[in-house]
């Protein structure tokens, strides 16, 4: 009985283990290259092309229909001006405020110069070089008021102060003054 009694209480201390190591959910494709059905098109002129999302037109947004919390979003993305391009990927937003294109925080920055800097951060600041001519990897993963950033797999900084707990993702490009984009592979592990 005894033998039975310790084989049950260390099943239940594995299980209890394995649950507080399991922290990810399994990674969801928002974007599989043919259907724009998980985000809405706001203020924007957006199609697919070759597999991946152009925006086309308009200073706008390509928003996930679902808001989100914890999550590991992976991308790849590509400018299509030949400099002075200027995009981005917003994160935990809740509203565009009226009278505006885009939110007033937080943003990934994919404008020319400043590539994977979280705008408004000292902390996040990438110094790892990317070539935007080509296609680039951005990991972003949010773990309540920390934010981190892998740029082409490595590991580019940890900055924190992200003080909305939940909301939106959406890919961004001011096209009047920034030129088109391409974004491809878009997919997101939400955290438990």
């Amino acid at each position: 009985m005894n033998h039975v009694k310790s084989i049950f209480t260390a099943s239940i201390v594995l299980c209890l283990s394995v649950a507080a190591f399991s922290v990810a959910g399994e990674p969801v494709v928002l974007f599989d290259g043919t259907s724009l059905d998980n985000f809405d098109i706001l203020k924007c002129e957006a199609e697919i092309q070759d597999g991946a999302i152009l925006i086309k037109s308009g200073n706008g947004l390509v928003q996930t229909k679902k808001q989100y919390g914890d999550f590991v979003l992976e991308y790849e993305w590509k400018a299509l001006r030949a400099e002075r391009w200027d995009s981005g990927v917003y994160f935990r937003y809740t509203e565009v405020p009226a009278g505006r294109p885009w939110p007033g925080k937080y943003q990934v920055n994919l404008r020319f110069g400043m590539e994977g800097d979280l705008v408004g951060s000292k902390e996040g600041i990438n110094k790892i070089e990317l070539d935007p001519k080509e296609w680039n990897k951005f990991e972003l993963t949010l773990k309540g008021e920390t934010a981190s950033l892998k740029v082409n797999g490595k590991e580019s900084w940890t900055a924190g102060g992200i003080e909305i707990p939940k909301g939106y993702i959406s890919v961004q490009s001011e096209v009047p003054g920034g030129g088109q984009f391409l974004f491809r592979n878009i997919k997101i592990t939400e955290l438990k």
